[in-house]
């Protein structure tokens, strides 16, 4: 039963080692496990410059209706040419298109020139007439008309007076207002800077950031890498137990087959030995037997069946002859010392050699490990160069250190704004309040007057009062003559100061007319120029810039870096990934020590095999075996010859058959037994043998047949599961790497230096120049 249950297993071997081709059994790449997501720390700094909006008030109906004034009086669209001109080239600037441009300003400068002449001109000629007493300043005499023509002129003074209260109203507000609004524009100003400084400084930071995070593919590579020859040993020994169990498992079993067939083998020799010595000594004694029971039975005093006794007597001879059987010294001696080996610590062994393949590969890969950690510790030239070969980075330093200085030295002209603007609302103060002292002298005056003419009925009225109100109505006049230059002046310096500004830059900043000023190539000199200044390859449109920080873009989209800086060629690492390639071929594995067979037991296969146990002719111990040793029942024989004894009248003769059947079955249990044992031996020995030995000769040709076969396809089987092993990893760890790219060309495009704070700025000066300054200045 187990000789047909090898022969199968030796056959499912060769079926599998058939139908197994080699480049099939690494294919999975599962033993490397799910591959790690990469968690990247985000280089980009959040970056927010707080939008600055002009509260509410209720001068914004006033605001409104100035712009809506110098609508008017600012007729002309945005001056390109002229603004052209004065940028590249100052002298050419003509003064009739500056005057043609400024045509609604001068026409406000002849009415306030008219007035600054009209105003003291009335004024002298007041005096003189005052000086001649004709000119108010005592109580005229009671008439009809005169309740008519006074009412009149206290309606209009009463008006004016409201008039000039109004003015004095806002101007008090619009002056306190500006005043106010100076303190937060100007502290805005290096805030401002800052936060455009920080963009700038902070890029190449942020981009050194990112290079430093190559550090995390290469730690997961680094980690991944130790105990990889391990795990590709458990992969090639989970590969190869399949098969190399069932191998060895056969071995084992063709080792306890072949020593069983050498045991029947040298049982069958040693009881062949032993039957045909015992065969030397059993034939003479049987003939002498014969003869002798010839000589008693054909003796005339024979009596009873003494004839047919003497018929077995006759055939008292040896039946089997065992020099008849075939020799087996021959095989004997080719099987001498066979089996050398025991099979049984030798599979225990190559079992325990292939069990520990994953220590052993593991080994054997330890310096080719050690090269490609080495190979991964480096980093990229592109990776390391990442933020040094950013485009302008010259550039971007220089425009911080600029923007740093800038803020450094704006602190003081800051610092003069604010001590000026505490000036400029002094003086505003001081020719409001002129203002309120005309409004106070008009208002004493007219209840004054009024109270003087209500009380001219009663007897005792006095005079004093009218006086009085007539001296502090001439006291307003003379006033107004006073103030009413420097106030004309001041007006028209901050309405000139104030209206340009507003006409000029907050209305074309508001439709977009200074971009596409500043986007029309030639309009700027090129030291003005914003890509020339950034080193930029192609020119940008400001417009579309300040529209795209709006949204949050990052610089690298608003300057359409792509176009100088090839960041692609920055996160190449193909030579980084060859180079990795390269060590991993260094994966070389040889196992030498699985040898599957030892030396010693192929000899004694190979000694089976050229044994020819098989070509034994078994069939000749069959034939001697089924032969009786002696061909007389020896046993039936002495009882006969005892009964014939019994029966003879001499009793001599009857004496000497007794001793005759006495010897005959002493000979009997002395020789024929122990022949008849060995015989049967023979006949166990010499079965087993015939029906064994056909199958193990072609279980060990098949044996030897299949290590041969599996040993010669080991080394290359084991290369392809390397090769494929190797890709599974490369691929693997690339894919951090990809991981990396990725993250990196997100992080470069979408995020770092987000402009915001550029448009941010931008918004931020408009609400400062026109909503906090402009506004109240002109108003």
């Amino acid at each position: 039963m187990r000789v047909p249950g090898l022969l199968v297993s030796l056959l499912s071997l060769e079926l599998g080692l058939a139908l197994s081709p080699p480049h099939a059994a690494a294919s999975d790449c599962g033993y490397l496990g799910p591959a790690e997501r990469l968690t990247f720390t985000p280089a980009a700094r959040t970056r927010w410059l707080a939008p600055l909006v002009r509260a509410p008030g209720p001068l914004d109906p006033l605001y409104g209706t100035v712009r809506r004034f110098l609508s008017v009086v600012q007729l002309n669209p945005f001056p390109t040419e002229l603004v052209k001109a004065l940028l590249n080239e100052p002298s050419s600037v003509k003064v009739d298109e500056v005057v043609r441009y400024e045509a609604g300003y001068v026409v406000c400068a002849v009415i306030a020139g008219l007035f600054l002449l009209a105003v003291p001109i009335t004024g002298l000629c007041f005096c003189c007439c005052r000086c001649h007493r004709r000119c108010g300043g005592r109580v005229k005499t009671e008439h009809k008309a005169m309740a008519c023509e006074r009412g009149t002129l206290m309606a209009f003074l009463l008006l004016t007076t409201f008039v000039l209260l109004v003015g004095m109203v806002c101007a008090f507000v619009t002056n306190q207002r500006t005043h106010e609004q100076t303190g937060p524009s100007v502290q805005a100003v290096p805030e401002t800077l800052l936060s455009l400084q920080s963009l700038v400084s902070d890029i190449p930071e942020e981009l050194q950031t990112v290079a430093d995070q190559f550090s995390l593919p290469q730690n997961q590579v680094l980690e991944d890498l130790d105990g990889v020859g391990e795990r590709l040993g458990n992969l090639i020994h989970s590969q190869l137990k399949s098969k190399v169990y069932l191998l060895l498992a056969s071995v084992h079993s063709l080792g306890q087959a072949l020593q069983v067939s050498m045991d029947h083998l040298r049982a069958l020799n040693a009881t062949t030995k032993e039957l045909q010595e015992g065969q030397q000594h059993l034939e003479p004694a049987v003939r002498d037997h014969r003869e002798r029971l010839l000589a008693l039975l054909q003796d005339p005093q024979c009596q009873g069946n003494c004839t047919g006794t003497l018929s077995q007597v006759h055939a008292l001879e040896l039946g089997a002859d065992f020099s008849q059987v075939p020799h087996l010294d021959d095989a004997l001696y080719r099987l001498k010392d066979v089996p050398e080996t025991n099979f049984s610590s030798m599979v225990q062994e190559e079992n325990s050699t292939f069990n520990n393949l994953p220590l052993l590969i593991g080994l054997q890969t330890a310096n080719a490990v050690k090269d490609l950690k080495k190979a991964v510790s480096g980093q990229p030239e592109g990776v390391r160069m990442l933020a040094t070969g950013f485009p302008d980075l010259k550039a971007t330093s220089r425009w911080s250190q600029t923007l740093g200085e800038l803020e450094e030295c704006s602190r003081p002209y800051l610092k003069d704004v604010q001590r000026y603007e505490t000036y400029r609302w002094i003086v505003g103060c001081v020719l409001c309040s002129m203002v309120l002292l005309v409004v106070v002298c008009n208002l004493l005056g007219l209840s004054l007057g009024t109270w003087g003419l209500s009380a001219r009925e009663d007897p005792s009225h006095s005079e004093a009062k009218g006086e009085a109100g007539a001296r502090f109505l001439m006291l307003s006049v003379g006033f107004s003559f006073l103030f009413a230059g420097p106030l004309i002046l001041l007006v028209f310096a901050t309405f000139l100061v104030g209206g340009n500004v507003q006409t000029l830059v907050c209305q074309s900043w508001e439709r977009g007319e200074l971009y596409e000023f500043v986007d029309t190539p030639g309009n700027l000199p090129p030291s003005m120029n914003l890509s020339h200044l950034l080193g930029l390859k192609k020119n940008i449109s400001v417009l579309v810039a300040y529209q795209q920080c709006r949204e949050g873009a990052a610089l690298w989209k608003v300057l359409q870096l792509n176009d100088s800086y090839d960041l692609e060629k920055h996160l190449d690492i193909s030579q980084y990934a060859t180079k990795m390639q390269q060590e991993l071929k260094g994966f070389n594995v040889e196992i030498k020590d699985l040898d599957l067979l030892s030396p010693e037991a192929r000899q004694d296969l190979e000694a089976l095999q050229s044994s020819g146990i098989e070509k034994i002719n078994y069939h000749d111990f069959f034939v001697q075996i089924q032969k009786p040793v002696v061909k007389t029942d020896m046993q039936q024989l002495s009882q006969d010859l005892e009964r014939l004894a019994q029966a003879q009248g001499n009793s001599m003769l009857g004496q000497q058959l007794q001793e005759a059947a006495q010897g005959l079955r002493n000979l009997y249990h002395e020789k024929v037994v122990p022949q008849q044992n060995l015989i049967a031996k023979l006949n166990l020995n010499a079965r087993a043998l015939e029906s064994a030995a056909p199958n193990l000769q072609l279980e060990t040709t098949a044996l030897l047949g299949n290590i041969t076969v599996l040993r010669g396809e080991l080394p290359v089987f084991i290369n392809h599961i390397m090769e494929n092993a190797s890709r599974c990893f490369m691929t693997r760890e690339l894919g951090y790497f990809s991981q990396y790219v990725a993250w990196v060309r997100e992080e470069v495009t979408q995020r770092i230096a987000t402009c915001q704070p550029l448009s941010g700025a931008l918004d931020n000066g408009h609400v400062i120049l026109c909503d906090m300054m402009a506004d109240p200045w002109v108003s």
